[in-house]
């Protein structure tokens, strides 16, 4: 189910993806040689041993870790219920 009518949410982010690419092609000529040289930036950084710079590297290439969703370990097993209602006509 998609989102409600009039629900721009999903535009939101792309502001600031635009303006983003824009600073980048104001200062390499285009986006996406100024994607290439941040991304060469950010392989200097990691070499350099920076965490931070490692950790963006393999949530990139390997995605993000999965979340695991549990209760506590010691206390009771976490329950779940679904119910469907059928809407009156």
């Amino acid at each position: 189910m998609g989102a409600p009518l009039g629900n721009d949410n999903a535009t939101k982010g792309k502001e600031w993806r635009n303006a983003i690419r824009r600073a980048l092609a104001h200062k390499y000529g285009s986006a996406s040689e100024g994607l290439l040289a941040v991304a060469a930036k950010l392989i200097d950084k990691a070499e350099e041993g920076d965490i931070a710079a490692l950790k963006e590297i393999g949530d990139r290439e390997d995605g993000k870790p999965a979340q695991s969703i549990g209760g506590d370990p010691e206390g009771s097993p976490v329950a779940m219920s679904v119910t469907w209602i059928r809407p009156k006509d």
